[in-house]
């Protein structure tokens, strides 16, 4: 049985000097509706009242033309798409009060760099947009061009003076169930990107502190420029797009990792740890190399792809000693430190990577084994399986 699913491919646009004008406005109208709709759903609350998209946005089409003309100048999705956002922020917020997460109150927005159409054409090299026309893209057949069925809204943002493109596709995967009994431990670190539990080791690229210096030499060239002035915005725009390029790497690095952990090792199931990165990165020693890594992003994408190939993923406690445990006889090293990377049991002499170890008893705890109590032989070997 296949099941359908909805991927989104994200492009760069190749637009003219027309259509980035149309892209600015676009952005532009779609951050003050979301904006002037956040002020009135905040009044009608305080008011008693229960404000909704569809209640907002009616109000709001009825004055546009004598108050705001210069809205009906961009495609009505633009600002459609804005109500629903607004209405989805607010859903979100409400569910994570209920469940005592951290709300997050929605915001006004401050920066013009995204929005939204709808009623798209695509061919392999240009997509068409509604009110804007034919747009080049740079990637040359990346989004499916065969009998597809494509999702309402294509979402059109901007990043380092780069327009991109999202477009949601909905697709169908092979329905059969996952009949691997491959058993892969992962663990994450900062000197080794990630390390799982049949000895693969993927290694930390380390992009930001590689770019340290340049970013470093660009910020203190945009500090004595004149805020505002010409060459600040064009220092700006170069320190930008230098942040774009370590953020896009990093992604691409992290895509091949989880694409090569669930897709190409095909597991039954994938244990991870459920890292506290918030309490990690308080370290002054280690936030900014904790950060660079992108544990979360990894975690996310594990998850997601997981789903696709009907992998297991199990998250393991914070709390639980997977490089203080002993993967050979299950006896604990309590005075283990950072600057121990290689684990040496002193009950029964293991030696092994400190890494490897926590990936193996990772590997462990997604089979439910109970270590001290089995055999040595069986231990290692169910860990590998």
């Amino acid at each position: 049985m296949n099941m359908e699913i909805i991927r989104a491919y994200k492009t760069e646009l190749n637009p003219n000097n027309w259509q980035r004008s149309r892209f600015e406005q676009c952005a532009e109208v779609r951050r003050f509706v979301f904006n002037i709709g956040l002020r009135e759903w905040q009044r009608q609350y305080k008011n008693g009242d229960k404000p909704s998209q569809y209640g907002l946005r009616k109000q709001f089409n009825a004055a546009k033309r004598g108050f705001f003309p210069y809205v009906v100048q961009v495609p009505y999705a633009v600002t459609e798409k804005a109500f629903a956002d607004l209405d989805a922020a607010f859903k979100h917020f409400f569910r994570r009060v209920k469940n005592a997460e951290t709300p997050g109150y929605p915001k006004f927005s401050h920066d013009a760099t995204r929005f939204s159409l709808k009623n798209t054409r695509i061919d392999s090299n240009q997509i068409r947009l509604t009110g804007i026309g034919w747009v080049r893209l740079k990637e040359r057949g990346y989004i499916p061009t065969d009998p597809v069925k494509y999702g309402t809204y294509v979402t059109i943002s901007k990043r380092a003076g780069r327009w991109f493109i999202s477009v949601p596709v909905y697709e169908e995967i092979d329905g059969p169930q996952n009949d691997s009994t491959l058993v892969v431990g992962v663990d994450f670190g900062v000197k080794t990107l990630a390390v799982c539990s049949d000895g693969t080791e993927y290694e930390n690229p380390k992009l930001l502190r590689t770019a340290q210096r340049q970013l470093k030499r660009l910020q203190r060239e945009l500090s004595r420029r004149k805020k505002g002035g010409q060459n600040w915005q064009k220092t700006k725009a170069r320190l930008a797009a230098q942040h774009a390029k370590v953020a896009n790497i990093r992604k691409h690095t992290l895509h091949q990792i989880s694409h090569d952990i669930v897709v190409n090792k095909h597991p039954a199931v994938v244990v991870i740890e459920d890292l506290n990165v918030s309490g990690m990165v308080k370290n002054h020693c280690l936030a900014q190399a904790i950060s660079d890594v992108g544990f979360a992003e990894l975690r996310r994408q594990i998850e997601y792809k997981a789903g696709w190939y009907k992998v297991d993923v199990v998250t393991v406690s914070q709390w639980f000693p997977s490089s203080k445990t002993c993967s050979a006889c299950g006896c604990i090293k309590s005075d283990l430190t950072l600057g121990d990377r290689t684990f040496h049991c002193d009950d029964c002499g293991f030696e092994i990577d400190r890494d490897l170890n926590a990936a193996r008893n990772l590997a462990a705890m997604g089979k439910g084994l109970n270590r001290p109590g089995l055999p040595v032989e069986l231990e290692c070997s169910e860990a590998l399986l």
